[in-house]
């Protein structure tokens, strides 16, 4: 049988078709458009994600007999605000992840309601890209859209009601929205009283494996697929990634360097950092995890080459790197504000150290470090509560780059672990339907035959105590420019997350 899993991105809708036995058999990518009507907003039409899906998989199992399509599922970009009203037609435009207009709404729920009581109802505090805030804007700045609202959804739910009917999610995803009570792995009546809203315009909570339904017959028709395809919840991007990563069980961890960036540690305990530091989420194996995010990742390196340097040529770029752990230029990747662990979306990018002898190669090697510095700083508040780690696995598109890989493994002092398959979430996603579909009795089971290592990346001692060095001078840039942050903010249009406020 065959089991496709849809990775609902960003910038584009990734499927894999997998067999049961794990093996890849197809990859297919279809793009959409992502608006930026605002500076610091960022937006993308549900219809537009379910259109390229559809053709996704029309292509994706076109050589195949689609008569041996057993299950679908998902990972998907995680926060999102997809509202419905009662004819189940999309109100407005979703606002994303990665959206930053909710500074005010964000303000008011951790100082005004309380990050104690957020804690205490979500096990999270507020993030500017937490779904709840969005919704708590939408209330205050378009209260006629508010008033229309019958269903709140995240992306890939959207995509799982369109080809079943379903208003559904998993844990994992509902975890990431401020309105959910994760030790519970249930709806928090608390969060949705201060939302103003009801428990019933949220969608029925699944686990990540379970079967939400089967294909309407109309989308089975239209996809070319049998009547009777289950459709499994699904999770959060970085969740399923886990997953993909075979990140399951207790105590394992994942890197996931995509547009954004994940610490990811899995967990067979409920656990809560005190300040809140780190997210505390469900898994989509019926376990928990904690998971550091920072913005901008691998985007940071993309937005160097291609928009800086005007090149493609990304290997040749850092080709050019020759001494690792004594470069002077530091990069703070804050190009969209920043989240774990310092929750500012005011946070920018910085440059710092360059002198006249600083070259092409230094300024492209500090932002490879930056990126793995900011890693790090989750990685000492996972340790700070008694986590140890001796390896990780890592994924996403970073993970291509041999030079990246090793700057990882020396300033997180990790073994790097490096998978067969770098499929992310769309191999998470295939290995839910999977399990959903009975192939396998557990997601662990799944994952421990299904994910394969071929590579250990090894941390060097000598490496290690340089970046050990470098760390602690980077652990500084920050506090040192947060109060300039904090001024440009309100300065003009442009110059700070704050600028889209009225």
């Amino acid at each position: 049988m065959y089991y496709i899993g849809i990775d609902l991105g960003t910038s584009a809708v990734k499927l894999l078709l997998m067999d049961g036995e794990g093996k890849i058999v197809n990859i297919v990518s279809r793009e959409y458009p992502l608006y930026f009507p605002h500076p610091g907003w960022s937006e993308q039409k549900p219809e537009d994600w379910y259109e390229q899906t559809v053709l996704g998989i029309k292509e994706l199992i076109r050589d195949v007999d689609k008569d041996q399509v057993a299950g679908i599922s998902f990972g998907g970009q995680m926060h999102g605000l997809v509202i419905l009203d009662e004819k189940d037609q999309v109100i407005r435009p979703a606002i994303l992840w990665n959206d930053g207009r909710t500074t005010e709404e964000t303000d008011y729920l951790n100082t005004v309601i309380g990050r104690e009581k957020l804690s205490e109802y979500t096990a999270n505090i507020a993030f500017a890209g937490f779904t709840a805030p969005k919704l708590l804007w939408v209330k205050n700045k378009e209260p006629e859209n508010f008033a229309r609202i019958s269903k709140i959804m995240l992306p890939k739910d959207y995509i799982a009601y369109k080809l079943t009917g379903v208003h559904c999610t998993d844990v994992s995803d509902a975890s990431g929205m401020l309105l959910f009570d994760v030790k519970n792995r249930c709806w928090s009546r608390e969060m949705c009283d201060i939302c103003g809203i009801s428990t019933s315009q949220l969608a029925k909570c699944y686990e990540s494996y379970e079967a939400v339904g089967t294909v309407l017959p109309e989308a089975a028709q239209d996809l070319g697929i049998r009547s009777g395809v289950k459709v499994a919840a699904g999770a959060g991007d970085n969740a399923a990634a886990a997953v993909g990563t075979g990140t399951v069980g207790d105590g394992m961890c994942n890197i996931s360097l995509g547009t954004s960036g994940t610490i990811f540690i899995s967990s067979e305990k409920f656990g809560v950092d005190k300040y809140n530091a780190l997210h505390s989420f469900a898994h989509a194996d019926g376990s928990y995890h904690l998971m550091g995010c920072m913005l901008s990742a691998a985007s940071c390196n993309k937005w160097w080459m291609d928009d800086i340097l005007g090149t493609k040529e990304y290997g040749a770029e850092q080709a050019a790197i020759a001494k690792l752990g004594e470069n002077h230029v530091y990069f703070l990747p804050y190009l969209m504000g920043e989240r774990s662990p310092h929750n500012d979306p005011n946070a920018r990018a910085v440059f710092l150290g360059m002198s006249m002898d600083t070259t092409r190669a230094d300024m492209t090697q500090a932002v490879l470090e930056g990126v793995a510095f900011a890693l790090r700083d989750s990685l000492e508040v996972a340790k700070s509560l008694g986590i140890e780690l001796t390896r990780t696995k890592i994924c996403g598109g970073g993970a291509k780059s041999p030079l990246w890989k090793k700057v990882i493994a020396n300033v997180l002092n990790l073994k790097v672990d490096v998978l067969e398959n770098e499929e992310g979430p769309s191999m998470g996603g295939a290995i839910l339907a999977a399990v959903a579909c009975g192939e396998y009795g557990s997601v662990e089971e799944a994952a421990g035959k299904i994910v394969k290592v071929v590579e250990t990346v090894e941390p060097e001692t000598a490496l290690v105590a340089k970046y050990e060095e470098r760390y602690r001078q980077f652990k500084e840039i920050y506090p040192a420019c947060k109060p300039i942050f904090q001024r440009n903010a309100s300065v003009g249009p442009g110059k700070g997350a704050d600028c889209v406020k009225g």
